[in-house]
């Protein structure tokens, strides 16, 4: 690594990168100007993300014209697909469920086991009342034996009570326990949400400890990146809502990383096209993202982010997440072409790391009598893994099919030699230990020629397979191309429906009318059709000019496509702010107000202490979240919600309920300095 110039400048330049499924995006920002001053893309070695983040980072400080000293970086900042693309691929760490309070209805609403088997979950009484008041005492030897029956197996653990959100003294008290029994990270649900649906809140609990391994490894290989460019600044992740937050933070609440990517992308497309209202698409290679930005800001979902048919009970961009990208894996499924909603290594780009791919492909091709669906699939170990190393926690079965996938693609038919061994490589795909390779939209790109970066020959091929497999016959390379355009088409298509359904909404994405837009027909019958969002589409993202010109030719309008786009989520990273919002709830009863602050429940005689103390609770719990999230001062401003009173009264007792927010905004602060791993 050749050294970035050294001066004695203060802070003034920040670094924003991506670790996306397929591509790690960097882009360096000047601070003072707020100009894109580089950028650059690297390939995300999912074998240790360390590899792709210093790849990226020494490409854009590399194409500076005289370089950078690293003492004028004041900040390096990290949006990341990583918790969305687990929580859609349903990957994740074995974890322990604890349930204070819940009877055996509430456990199955929280949807766990079903999605889940075999998920080890301990019903525990305990759990306070809608007051706040200790409806049964926890069970501490109940707690202590379940826990200790669960054993060695989860890394992580999920604690959440009834009416936690009133009261967490009960989720406080579990958590201790079980970390002085595992050693292991423990997610309380009242440190998430602050609503009151328990089965959801717990759910939201249970995801999060699924994902404090991966994040928490994200943010270890970053700064094992930063010390190998010497760079000390602090790091910084983008949570849901676009804000930005101490890596060391947010590596211990990684659910509130869902829809980072998107989050970013819409901050940082707003930054590049200077637009206020628009519809955006960021197309990956692993998921798009679509979201909308008013009046300058990003629309967020206060009911929480929905992500892979999970409702959260997070604060997130109002933003749709589809299985759809330009590494998604292309399948034959009742004799039609389909885009399955998981990341693959295209063809064309395992062929640029593997001499033996063409090779392979080349005897699928010649072998007309066994394979069938299997040809043109193959196993690797992600990009950056040591082939050397075993993985950790395998069965022995697990670990003999691990040891038979190295760093060169193998056939996916000589290890899936049966339905038990094909579940067992189900399994560690969605670990993340090994991964497929397989045609894709990308392929079809190259092929067409709208892409020129990877292997033609290795998309040709796998074309050539896809088109034998739909048509029980030897294609031609004519039939070759023609398959790589059906498969081209129906990634349009579905991307066309995609920015309907967010202008629209979802439950008009099926009509007749959608479908003739989508397919790029003009007439349904006698009639002719059209379908245009009120305001721009902007798209961006490495694979999106490839098919959304198409998109927008079939909207009737023209898509922006900003400079720098293709890096549009490392920007929203480098330019981002910290923003906390703190809740606070007031309740009368029988003996004045309750107010339900961050510490727990206080009292007070009248309404108008109850809410003068909500919003001072509120302020200060939203000032010091900021400034423990790395930011410098904060701004913060209250509001009042949710008021209800007794018709007709206007006395200090009319008061029955109502919320104090506060939201706090801060700048990062560039002063702090990183230690090294």
């Amino acid at each position: 690594m050749e050294p970035m110039l050294t001066s004695a400048a203060e802070p003034d330049h920040y670094i924003g990168v991506d670790t996306g499924g397929t591509f790690t995006d960097a882009a360096v920002v000047a601070a003072a100007d707020h100009r894109v001053v580089a950028t650059a893309k690297a390939l995300t070695t999912r074998g240790d993300l360390a590899i792709g983040v210093v790849d990226a980072i020494e490409r854009a400080v590399g194409g500076l014209p005289d370089g950078l000293d690293p003492a004028r970086i004041g900040l390096v900042s990290v949006s990341t697909t990583l918790a969305t693309n687990a929580v859609v691929e349903g990957h994740g760490d074995e974890i322990g469920v604890v349930l204070i309070g819940f009877d055996a209805d509430m456990a199955d609403r929280t949807g766990l086991r079903r999605s889940f088997p075999g998920l080890p979950i301990a019903l525990v009484p305990g759990g306070h009342d809608h007051g706040g008041r200790e409806q049964a005492s926890l069970d501490e030897p109940a707690l202590v034996a379940a826990v200790r029956a669960f054993g060695d197996r989860p890394r992580a653990y999920a604690v959440s009570a009834t009416f936690s959100t009133r009261n967490p003294a009960h989720e406080r008290r579990a958590a201790e326990l079980v970390r002085m029994l595992t050693g292991r990270p423990v997610t309380c649900s009242s440190e998430l949400a602050s609503g009151l649906d328990a089965p959801r809140r717990a759910l939201t609990a249970a995801l999060n400890a699924r994902l404090i391994g991966r994040v928490s490894g994200l943010v270890d290989a970053v700064g094992r990146a930063m010390a190998d460019l010497d760079l000390t600044c602090p790091l910084m992740l983008v949570k849901g809502d676009g804000s930005l937050a101490l890596a060391e933070t947010v590596a211990a609440r990684p659910i509130e990383t869902v829809l980072s990517g998107p989050a970013a992308s819409l901050v940082g497309a707003r930054w590049l096209s200077g637009l206020d209202d628009f519809l955006l698409s960021d197309m990956g290679g692993t998921t798009t993202d679509l979201g909308m930005v008013t009046g300058g800001r990003p629309r967020v979902n206060e009911l929480g982010a929905e992500v892979g048919g999970w409702r959260t009970m997070v604060r997130a961009v109002d933003a749709r997440t589809i299985g759809l990208g330009g590494d998604s894996l292309v399948a034959i499924e009742n004799d039609r072409i389909a885009l399955r909603p998981e990341r693959v290594v295209p063809l064309s780009l395992a062929a640029t790391r593997s001499a033996s791919l063409v090779e392979l492909l080349r005897a699928d091709l010649a072998d007309v009598r066994t394979g069938g669906a299997s040809h043109g699939r193959y196993l690797v170990r992600p990009l950056g893994a040591d082939a050397t190393r075993p993985a950790a926690t395998l069965s022995d079965r697990e670990a003999e099919l691990f040891a038979g996938v190295g760093l060169e693609p193998r056939p996916v038919r000589e290890l899936a030699t049966s339905a038990r061994a094909t579940g067992v490589i189900d399994a560690l795909r969605r670990r993340g230990l090994v991964q497929l390779v397989a045609f894709t939209p990308s392929d079809a790109a190259h092929l067409l020629g709208l892409q020129t970066t990877w292997s033609v020959e290795a998309a040709e091929l796998g074309a050539r397979l896809g088109a034998r497999l739909l048509d029980m016959r030897q294609p031609s390379a004519e039939r070759a191309r023609s398959f790589a355009g059906e498969v081209w088409d129906l990634t349009v298509r579905e991307s066309t429906r995609a920015v309907l359904e967010t202008a629209l909404g979802p439950e008009v994405g099926r009509s007749a009318l959608v479908d003739a837009v989508c397919a790029g027909r003009a007439r349904v019958g006698a009639a002719e059709v059209s379908i245009r969002p009120a305001v721009a589409v902007v798209a961006v993202g490495g694979p999106a000019r490839v098919f959304y010109e198409e998109v927008g030719r079939r909207l009737g309008m023209e898509v922006v496509f900003p400079e720098h786009g293709a890096v549009a989520n490392a920007v929203g990273a480098a330019t981002g702010a910290i923003v906390r919002a703190v809740r606070v709830e007031v309740h009368g009863d029988e003996l004045g107000y309750r107010v339900h602050g961050p510490g727990g429940v206080e009292r007070c005689a009248t309404a108008a202490m109850a809410e003068a103390l909500a919003v001072e609770l509120a302020v200060s719990a939203a000032r010091l979240a900021v400034e423990a999230s790395g930011g410098v001062a904060p701004d913060v401003r209250t509001r009042t919600d949710e008021r209800i009173v007794v018709p007709g009264r206007t006395d200090d007792g009319a008061l029955i309920s109502v919320v104090v927010t506060a939201e706090a905004v801060g700048r990062p602060s560039t002063a702090a300095v990183r230690p090294r791993p």
